[in-house]
């Protein structure tokens, strides 16, 4: 059993606090994603697992044991970090058998788990090379094989793909999930990519300011975020949030309005959500939907990205700034009068003033 769980756990450096009263359970097997911008507190919480922070309130529990004054050799974890950390002077086999010499692994052992890593990862042929002869993405293997060695109870990876370009990142990010799959090892994964959340994650925690935004499977959160904050980190592009009021069966913004489909109260102040790829060319909502359900919105284009498979537009409607996701073919131009259809059913209510989903 390698579950970790962290009980009302607080990091505060100082009068500063990092992490308050942050409660999460990652199970056995599990690979969980910590997501959220720079300074969110992902990071920290990595390195109470680790070892590497001291834990100021709570406990931290690998496997059911307290590991709070544990130091992180005794802890059963390996970590990947950011920077490879790989010694330069050392082959990739040596950086691989390094960690095991330490704890006085027997020669047959320490060969039968370098090359079981070496297998898996697609580094075989460059065990005798040194790092400076290796590719970014050939040093992150090596750096991911150090930990597979350990055969520890938790893999930690602290935004290891960082400093690989867009094409490794996203061949890198597959493999570490195909891998964690087969390893069947428990991993926590820290990343401010929401991207690389929603792809490898079994499930993802979103963080804000040392707190816990939402806890829930990719599709879960994508789905139903559970604050505007949720809603527009998770997504590329992100969605679009528009303050209105309600009015009658209606929800008026500062520049058109659009169709109310719960109970709400008049005179309550909302924040509505629409994902991009609920807006654009009215005739792809209209047949499914019918008049009652869907909405025109009357915009002008300042700037259309064409990204192969889609096209972003970016238009604005009276006062309010508005991103939309169009076939390739049907993309308008910059300057253009468009009209833009709403999916008014999946539509995302918040409440003005705590932001919390209104469900």
């Amino acid at each position: 059993m390698a579950d970790v769980t962290f009980t009302e756990v607080a990091k505060r450096y100082g009068d500063v606090s990092v992490i308050e009263n942050l409660n999460l359970h990652i199970d056995d097997h599990e690979l969980m994603v910590l997501v959220g911008p720079s300074g969110c507190g992902k990071s920290t919480a990595l390195r109470m697992i680790a070892g590497l922070e001291d834990v100021s309130a709570g406990t931290v529990s690998i496997g059911g044991r307290v590991v709070n004054n544990l130091a992180p050799k005794d802890r059963d974890i390996a970590m990947v970090f950011q920077s490879y950390a790989l010694y330069p002077h050392m082959s990739v086999r040596e950086n691989l058998e390094f960690g095991l010499k330490m704890r006085g692994v027997a020669k047959d052992e320490m060969n039968r788990r370098v090359n079981f890593a070496a297998d898996i990862l697609g580094i075989s042929h460059v065990l005798d090379r040194k790092p400076k002869e290796l590719s970014g993405g050939q040093r992150q293997r090596v750096a991911v094989g150090r930990a597979i060695v350990r055969q520890p109870a938790v893999f930690l990876f602290d935004e290891p793909l960082s400093n690989l370009d867009a094409k490794l990142r996203v061949q890198t990010r597959a493999e570490i999930t195909k891998l964690q799959q087969s390893l069947g090892t428990t991993s926590v994964y820290v990343t401010h990519d929401q991207v690389e959340a929603m792809t490898m994650g079994h499930r993802i925690t979103v963080m804000r300011e040392g707190k816990i935004q939402q806890v829930g499977t990719p599709r879960d959160v994508y789905e139903h975020p559970a604050n505007a904050f949720v809603a527009q980190f998770i997504g590329t592009p992100p969605m679009n949030l528009l303050k209105a009021t309600v009015e009658d069966s209606a929800l008026r913004t500062s520049s058109f309005t659009l169709p109310l489909r719960m109970p709400l109260e008049p005179g309550r102040r909302v924040i509505i959500g629409i994902r991009p790829e609920h807006l654009g060319v009215p005739q792809a909502f209209q047949p499914a939907l019918g008049d009652s359900l869907s909405h025109v919105i009357q915009a002008t284009v300042d700037l259309v990205e064409p990204v192969g498979h889609e096209s972003i537009v970016y238009a604005t409607a009276g006062t309010e700034k508005l991103v939309a996701i169009f076939e390739p073919h049907e993309a308008p131009r910059a300057g253009d009068a468009i009209s833009l259809g709403v999916d008014a059913t999946r539509l995302h209510l918040f409440d003005g003033d705590s932001e919390n989903a209104i469900t």
